[in-house]
């Protein structure tokens, strides 16, 4: 095959294996050197970002967008961040790359461009998340020295550590919706899982004396091992097996879309909107019924991936102190035994 010398491609070695870029810092080349898929993609990665822009921001977006990365993304997640895109784009798009990598002189720029925002922390808070995800793209792909969003601080402050669903919280809506919204409610008030791996939870994935799932959050890097606890295994015996996924929509059919507005619905159908609990803060409810079950607070720690101080604070907000010191007993008790 002869090879083609097209000009400004990156060549990068790793792990043994060879891969080539448009550009320093820009989308991946496909096919063999010097053949047609390669020309090809090399010639639709120049006609998407102009040459005389690809030392500006306005650069530095696209290619993000053409990355694998971005690409990657679920699609209600690039709904989302599009327009915040097209923003920092707007604003940040005919300033120089080589501004960025001096932080004391780009910082002013970005925290004038949130004040924008500032009537709306949390609007705020995540339109630099989407800036700062550029900005690190641009570090990793070689094109900045470092990323300037890092160690400006959020402006929406909400501790949510302790927020947990208490078992009349979870009776009332349960009280006013369809079983599916009951059956998310139990499952997640006794496994501790996040609404993501929840809706992804397999039937396969739950065995004789443990759930084990690749969470979500990790990218899959890191199982939870639940084990079947007696509330557990009486929850899960009241789910119907009507599809692969353990939790379905109405239907009977695993939640593609829609659960996160079926359960806001579901809130305002029990007159609890205006309450401050969100899904994922019965991930703290979990903790107590993993304790009252037996389970040691390090083990809880290690099944929700938090710190063990964090479990005990909620396990002392929320069990009962009678409750607290039989547990303790026992453990006495046994560890008198094994002695």
């Amino acid at each position: 095959m002869v090879a083609i010398n097209l000009k400004g491609i990156a060549k990068v070695t790793a792990k043994g294996r060879t891969y080539y870029y448009a550009w320093r810092g820009g989308p991946r080349l496909v096919g063999e050197p010097g053949s047609p898929e390669f020309v090809a993609s090399f010639v639709e990665a120049r006609q998407n970002v102009p040459k005389s822009n690809e030392d500006r921001f306005r650069a530095l977006v696209a290619r993000y967008k053409a990355s694998g990365e971005y690409q990657k993304l679920a699609a209600s997640t690039k709904r989302q961040w599009e327009p915040w895109l097209s923003r920092i784009a707007d604003y940040y798009g005919d300033l120089r790359l080589l501004q960025f990598g001096r932080p004391e002189r780009i910082r002013p720029i970005i925290r004038q461009w949130r004040s924008r925002y500032v009537q709306t922390p949390r609007t705020a808070d995540y339109g630099m998340q989407v800036l700062s995800r550029v900005l690190a793209h641009g570090v990793e792909t070689g094109v900045i020295a470092n990323n300037p969003c890092e160690g400006i601080k959020h402006l929406y402050r909400n501790d949510r550590s302790e927020i947990i669903w208490q078992d009349a919280d979870i009776a009332e809506i349960k009280a006013s919706n369809r079983p599916e919204i009951g059956h998310a409610v139990d499952l997640a008030a006794t496994t501790g899982l996040r609404e993501g791996d929840l809706l992804r939870l397999l039937w396969s994935q739950v065995r004789d004396d443990a759930i084990v799932v690749a969470t979500g959050k990790s990218r899959g890097r890191r199982e939870a091992i639940i084990p079947i606890y007696d509330e557990l295994k009486d929850v899960l015996a009241r789910i119907p097996r009507t599809a692969v996924t353990v939790l379905t929509n109405s239907r009977g059919r695993p939640w593609r879309t829609g659960f996160t507005s079926s359960f806001d619905k579901a809130k305002k159908r029990a007159g609890m909107a205006e309450r401050d609990l969100n899904f994922n803060d019965l991930r703290g409810t979990a903790a107590t019924r993993f304790y009252a079950a037996g389970i040691p607070e390090r083990v809880i720690a290690e099944i929700l991936g938090w710190e063990e101080e964090h479990v005990a604070r909620i396990i002392r907000r929320y069990v009962s102190r009678s409750a607290a010191t039989k547990e303790l007993i026992l453990q006495l008790s046994r560890g008198k035994r094994r002695t």
